[in-house]
């Protein structure tokens, strides 16, 4: 029996798609334990116990040009104002993790 090319190559184009829909969810899985643990004291509920205008909700975010993960990972790494700098205290892809973690709660309304 002769191997089917075009097996392979549906094969090839489909399974870097579920690989990375699979990792995606576990990304998102993690942010939410990492931002739990370090941003929830100010950030429950993707709100913002020290400058309330300024929330983690989906209009604040774009209004305040934060809606995407690398601005989202950048604050986080550097801190801003009253925000700490976790940059050194957790791992990159932690904090990039944390971003997509809140961007994906931005679009669901922090239900």
């Amino acid at each position: 029996m002769k191997p089917n090319p075009l097996r392979y190559l549906s094969l090839s184009l489909f399974l870097p798609f579920f690989i990375s829909t699979v990792s995606v969810a576990a990304d998102i899985e993690n942010g939410e334990r990492i931002f739990s643990a370090n941003c929830s004291a100010c950030h429950a509920g993707g709100n913002n116990v020290i400058i309330p205008e300024k929330t983690l909700k989906k209009e604040a975010l774009e209004a305040n040009g934060m809606n995407s993960v690398s601005a989202i990972t950048y604050q986080v790494t550097n801190g801003k104002n009253a925000m700490p700098a976790f940059g050194g205290r957790l791992d990159d892809s932690d904090i990039e993790d944390v971003a997509n973690y809140v961007l994906s709660q931005s679009e669901k309304g922090w239900d």
